[in-house]
Formats: C-alpha cells, sequence, structure tokens
C-alpha cells in the first residue's frame, strides 16, 4: 500500500474513532456498549441525550376486531437510556409481552435491579391477549442492559419451549365447592377473615388524604386484600396489594420468589397523599403456603 493511501486509512479510522467517543461523550455513556449487551440496535437523540433501543414484535399474530396489527401501531418494545442522576445511568421503557411471558420477564428484570413499574393491557378484543410491562430505574450500563438483555432472553426461551401462547397457570384444577379453613389462614395473617361458602377473604386498610381534604381508608378501596378458595392443599389466593411508591420493588420481589403471578399494576385514585400504587396477583399452592407469601411480602411495607 502506498504511504498515501495508508495516509488515508489511518485519517479515516480515526475519524470514525473520534466521532465514537465524541457520541459517547455527548451522552456520556458508551451506546456501542449497550447494543453489544442488549443484542438490538438503537437510535440517538442528541437533544434530549437519549438512546433507544427498540425490538418490534413481529412474531406476534395480534389481530383485533378480524385485523392482524403491525408492529408499528403499538407492538414494539423499547429501552431508552440517559446518563442517571444518583447513579452512572437510568433507563425507561415498555415491553410487549404475552400472558405467559409476563412474570418469568418481570423476574428476570427485577433481578437485574431495573424496576418494574406498571402492568396493563393497552388494547381490547386482542387475540392473543397482550399486556405492557413499563420499566424504570437507575444504576450501572452492564446492570440496565443486562437486565434489558435477560428479559428478551425470557421471551425468546418462553416461545421456543412453546410455541402456541399458553392459556393458564397451572395444569391443576380447583375443586368444584370450597373448603378453606380459615383458622390456620387467621394465626399465619394475624388478622380474622370474613367467609362465605368455604372461602376466605382478609382486608388490611391504608389510609390517604384526598385533594379535598377527606380521608380515604379501606371502605372507600384503600386496602391490600387477599381471597383464598378450593381446598388447603389446593388453594387459590388473588387480590391487591395496596403499596406506597417506595414500597412497589420490595412486594414485587418478594411476591415473585414465592411464585406469586402478578397480574396488573396501576393506580386506581389521582390526588391521593401518599400516592398508592395496586397490584393485583394470583397465586396456586397450599392455602397455607399462599398465606406465608403474602405475610412476608406484607411485612416488606411495614419496614
Amino acid at each position: 500500500m502506498s504511504s498515501k493511501k495508508q495516509f488515508l486509512s489511518v485519517f479515516i479510522l480515526a475519524g470514525v474513532l473520534t466521532g465514537a467517543s465524541l457520541g459517547a461523550a455527548e451522552l456520556g455513556f458508551d451506546s456501542a456498549k449497550i447494543e453489544s449487551l442488549t443484542g438490538l440496535k438503537g437510535s440517538r437523540n442528541e437533544h434530549e441525550g437519549v438512546f433507544k433501543v427498540t425490538s418490534p414484535r413481529k412474531d406476534l399474530p395480534v389481530r383485533i376486531e378480524g385485523w392482524t396489527m403491525p408492529p408499528f401501531m403499538g407492538l414494539t418494545s423499547w429501552a431508552a437510556f440517559k446518563a442517571g442522576g444518583q447513579a452512572p445511568l437510568m433507563v425507561m421503557g415498555d415491553l410487549v409481552l404475552l400472558e405467559d411471558e409476563v412474570n418469568p420477564v418481570m423476574s428476570a428484570l427485577l433481578a437485574h435491579g431495573v424496576a418494574v413499574t406498571a402492568l396493563h393491557n393497552h388494547f381490547f378484543f386482542d387475540s392473543p391477549h397482550v399486556y405492557f410491562m413499563h420499566l424504570g430505574g437507575e444504576g450501572t450500563l452492564e446492570g440496565l442492559a443486562g437486565g434489558i438483555r435477560a428479559a428478551f432472553d425470557v421471551v425468546a426461551q418462553t416461545r421456543a419451549a412453546h410455541p402456541e401462547p399458553g392459556r393458564q397457570f397451572t395444569a391443576q384444577g380447583l375443586p368444584e365447592k370450597s373448603s378453606i379453613a380459615a383458622e390456620p389462614l387467621e394465626a399465619i395473617l394475624g388478622a380474622k377473615a370474613q367467609r362465605n361458602s368455604g372461602m376466605a377473604k382478609f382486608v388490611f386498610g391504608r389510609e390517604v388524604a384526598m385533594e379535598c381534604g377527606c380521608p380515604a381508608g379501606a371502605e372507600m378501596g384503600v386496602n391490600t386484600w387477599a381471597a383464598f378458595a378450593g381446598a388447603d392443599d389446593n388453594a387459590v389466593v388473588d387480590g391487591d396489594f395496596a403499596m406506597t411508591e417506595p414500597e412497589v420493588q420490595a412486594v414485587l420481589k418478594s411476591l415473585r420468589s414465592d411464585g406469586i403471578n402478578i397480574v396488573a399494576i396501576h393506580h386506581h385514585m389521582t390526588g391521593e397523599t401518599p400516592r398508592i400504587i395496586f397490584l393485583h396477583y394470583w397465586g396456586r399452592g397450599k392455602a397455607a403456603d399462599l398465606a406465608a407469601s403474602l405475610k412476608k411480602a406484607l411485612s416488606t411495607q411495614a419496614k
């Protein structure tokens, strides 16, 4: 190679490297490393200092009113990164998930220090049903990008193992008539149960102040509750957790660590103080074990 060509090659390479380093300096973090760790291509918004990776759910033939919905119309998972305040990096995002993907993905995110901030539907009459998991948090680039990668890996593994979307949590059925013994559950949860036709329900009230200055408590819907049905050795529990914002992640981690499925995370009110976030859950197993799991999650709020 001639000396002139060698000079041009070095000059071009230096320009590329300089451009990459300038790009990282402008954002305050290494966007190429995010692409490498997540396995996703991204785009930059220099004005907002954001690098965003996206993954359209092209594998989902979602139909609404007989129409196959293109990913462009709201079926794209994404995660946006920018320089953090208390930590090197912050992330916000939204993952498009089938019902059988939701809880394993949530566990993967929580294990990597990524916060789960909402879980709900965006559509009606969609088939298969699609749910949206909103995420956020601050941390290291490796931790946050690794959490996003873990979430996508779980989706891929779930679909590889079960190409058809799951339609229930467990194959085990419940008895036609419930026969839950309330007394052992009362001992575990430290509260008296409401009883109805072999079922047992517990309610734990909280109180907030509404914008009007009025207090609102358990009877107005500011409560955590748990209802048990089935048999003592084959039970289901469902209900709500009422949480202040700082309590959300600890409650989620506690419930998921015991295999309790989370089915929604959202608010029920506006203008309340303190702000209350509600999660809805569904658990299967022995009634006493389920009660112990709920007690453990409740104890995280007491702290």
